[in-house]
């Protein structure tokens, strides 16, 4: 991991010269190189799925590892979409000119080496290696051994990228062993790692952020809400509640709690019991909603602090938006919330007095992510408050430092 990590910085300080026509070219052929080893990269996925299911893994787990031609375009459309972003590297930003006749401005510059660790996502492989590389970045990709031969596939894609482009080989490294040890160190040496970026379960980014002597960007839960207000359209709230619950279970910007103002609860709270339970969702309320829905199941305190990611969901009626935002304060992890509402007074408040990385008026949950939100692709979501926040894309990837532009002034 030391030798992983010294290519890594060295790579790092090449990358600051590097054009950003160069990591267009690499971005475009690794896309090329990617739809070009498709059928070896479905079957190391097959290889991949069979090994999970031996080994038990739920759907949810599966369902992130499954790699299909529809999710191989969907990889290669990211590659061309980040290729087609600006160049964040270089920009130069609120410049002014001082009374000693300097001016002073502010550049964007790259992070440095990014560690991504990750599990189960293969695609997470492709989607971290270019936003890294555009944002001039060097990367090294730790991904979960359940997925060890899809990631070494792309893993060829990208290394052949690179070489058509002429861009350093090691701008991106997987580390091939699934030995858990190689994780610690890497998260473990400040020296040759700028920051690390966990993406998986609960129990992973618990332990990275512990033990981490390397910053890390971050969210432990997707504790999202959806609050649907007196004042709402009743038709966006249903389609809103099934999309942000049902569209899909294992995503961490899927909805976990549905909030329901007292007012419109008899009528909404029906429509959706409905739709839920053709869909297969379990339903557990409060007693107010359960004095509505009676087959609904009872709602206990730790439902409202669970990420199901699964067809599970908690619905609690509350006495308008002050209720609703003092649940929200007490229980969200600070990912995303929601608020249906037609008035505009209390949409302004709900996104003044939330204090989540994403915060949505009249829309579903599930928006809160980097391709929807114009990103190109995102490196993961930051629940954090320092740097990063929210979903994590080209500028959530590098930093910047003040420049200085004189004509030979020196300070009285």
């Amino acid at each position: 991991m030391n030798a992983v990590g010294q290519r890594a910085r060295q790579a790092a300080s090449a990358m600051r010269r590097v054009t950003p026509a160069a990591k267009n070219h690499a971005l475009k052929a690794m896309a090329k190189a990617l739809d070009e080893a498709r059928p070896e990269i479905l079957a190391a996925n097959r290889d991949d799925m069979a090994r999970g299911r031996d080994k038990g893994l739920d759907d949810a787990l599966l369902d992130r590892l499954a790699l299909n031609d529809a999710r191989i375009d969907a990889m290669i459309e990211g590659l061309h979409q980040v290729a087609a972003l600006p160049d964040p590297v270089g920009e130069i930003s609120d410049l002014s000119a001082r009374p000693s006749g300097i001016q002073v401005g502010k550049m964007r510059v790259p992070l440095g080496v990014i560690g991504i660790i990750y599990e189960s996502r293969p695609n997470v492989t492709l989607e971290a290696a270019s936003l890294c590389l555009k944002s001039g970045n060097a990367c090294i990709l730790r991904g979960g051994s359940e997925a060890s031969a899809s990631n070494l596939a792309l893993a060829q894609c990208i290394a052949k990228g690179l070489g058509e482009a002429g861009m350093p080989d090691a701008a991106v490294q997987c580390v091939a062993t699934t030995d858990r040890a190689a994780v610690g160190h890497l998260i473990s040496m400040p020296d040759y790692v700028d920051v690390i970026i966990p993406r998986g379960g609960k129990s992973l980014i618990e332990r990275i952020s512990r033990e981490a002597r390397v910053p890390v960007i971050k969210h432990l839960d997707g504790i999202c809400h959806v609050y649907v207000d007196a004042h709402a359209d009743l038709d966006k709230a249903e389609a809103i509640a099934v999309n942000a619950k049902t569209h899909r279970y294992g995503v961490c910007n899927a909805m976990e709690t549905l909030l329901v103002d007292v007012a419109v609860a008899d009528i909404l709270l029906p429509r959706l019991a409905g739709v839920y339970a053709e869909k297969g969702v379990e339903v557990r309320g409060c007693e107010r909603a359960r004095e509505v829905v009676d087959s609904w199941l009872p709602a206990s305190d730790e439902d409202w602090a669970t990420e199901y990611l699964a067809p599970i969901l908690a619905v609690k009626v509350v006495d308008g938006i002050d209720a609703a935002m003092a649940h929200i304060e007490q229980y969200s992890s600070g990912h995303t919330e929601a608020i249906v509402t037609e008035n505009y007074t209390l949409a302004r408040r709900f996104l003044a007095e939330v204090d989540s990385s994403s915060v949505i008026v009249n829309a579903s949950t599930r928006f809160a992510d980097g391709f929807e939100y114009g990103l190109g692709a995102e490196i993961g979501i930051s629940t954090d408050r320092l740097h990063a926040r929210g979903p994590v894309g080209l500028e959530g990837l590098t930093t910047r430092k003040y420049v200085v532009l004189g004509d030979g002034q020196i300070r009285q």
